[in-house]
């Protein structure tokens, strides 16, 4: 996947390149959680996933809801990284919001995966649907990139969100 010129579009581009994101969760005492998991995603400003209620990272969001997410590229050349960093604020789907989210979460399903209906997500399902409003969005620029002057990785600030 090569950079687009756009940054905007080089978001959108890793975003849309890769089923797997790392959700930075934070401990009670502070520590930081890395939890990779598997993600879907709604006009580049709602990301969903499933997981156990259960699992620390759901307990971390439950008590404190600001995540950090990376979605990278781990398959390029060194000096061609390519990823986005995302700041949101996560929680569980309720209940009640199921039908409108699965139907956002899961329109079409990609090989191996699942398209979760509501039920299975509620009552006593072992699994929750998640999501995460992105608050803001950065992009890797490589050192070796043209547009980077400094010759240095750095991060820029995008909005990979088109225009409505």
């Amino acid at each position: 996947m090569s950079l687009p010129e756009n940054l905007d579009e080089s978001a959108r581009t890793v975003i849309d390149g890769n089923r797997y994101m790392t959700l930075g969760t934070s401990e009670a005492d502070h520590r930081p959680r890395v939890s990779p998991v598997y993600f879907t995603h709604a006009g580049y400003r709602t990301f969903y996933w499933v997981s156990s209620p259960d699992a620390r990272h759901s307990g971390n969001i439950a008590a404190r809801p600001e995540v950090a997410i990376v979605i990278y590229d781990s398959t390029v050349e060194i000096g061609q990284g390519r990823a986005v960093y995302i700041d949101a604020v996560a929680s569980v789907v309720p209940d009640e919001d199921l039908p409108r989210r699965c139907a956002e979460a899961f329109p079409q399903a990609d090989p191996g995966a699942v398209a979760f209906r509501p039920d299975e997500l509620s009552g006593d399902a072992a699994l929750r649907l998640y999501h995460a409003d992105a608050t803001g969005y950065e992009v890797h620029l490589p050192g070796r990139d043209p547009r980077n002057a400094s010759g240095i990785d750095t991060r820029r600030r995008v909005n990979p969100v088109p225009p409505s």
